[in-house]
């Protein structure tokens, strides 16, 4: 089974067993908040609502830039505020991030293995390099 396979195959174990992924998406937000506390700062005056409605949209572009290789407008337009001369998000944030959402994929994925564990990371890894290179060149 391929890498590819195994995302898939986690990531539908996840969207059909908990409401479409939103409790995924929620959960991963409450481990990322608490994670740091720079994180917190940053979200201190963040409807989570709308947040967790983008985090949806941006990860799906992340999946859509490894499969396709091409940006999105979508990936684009949030690496582009997140860089150096918007919001400021800094480069090491998005290992910070990774770090929490392979942890909540841990909780909701029954069948998490090494294997399951290294497709996320493989699956977004290309994504979340745009996203730091854009930091400092948009």
């Amino acid at each position: 089974m391929s890498f590819d396979d195994i995302f898939d195959a986690s990531f539908d174990r996840i969207r059909s067993s908990h409401a479409q992924g939103l409790e995924f998406f929620e959960a991963f937000y409450q481990r990322f908040l608490i994670s740091s506390a720079e994180v917190r700062w940053l979200f201190r005056n963040t409807d989570m609502v709308a947040q967790r409605s983008m985090l949806k949209k941006s990860f799906y572009s992340l999946i859509s830039f490894y499969a396709s290789g091409s940006v999105d407008d979508v990936l684009h337009r949030t690496a582009y505020l997140h860089s150096a001369s918007q919001l400021d998000i800094k480069p090491h944030l998005y290992d910070l991030w990774l770090e929490c959402l392979i942890e909540t994929v841990s909780d909701f994925d029954p069948y998490f293995d090494d294997d399951v564990e290294l497709a996320w990371r493989l699956i977004l890894s290309p994504g979340i390099t745009y996203m730091k290179f854009g930091y400092n060149h948009f």
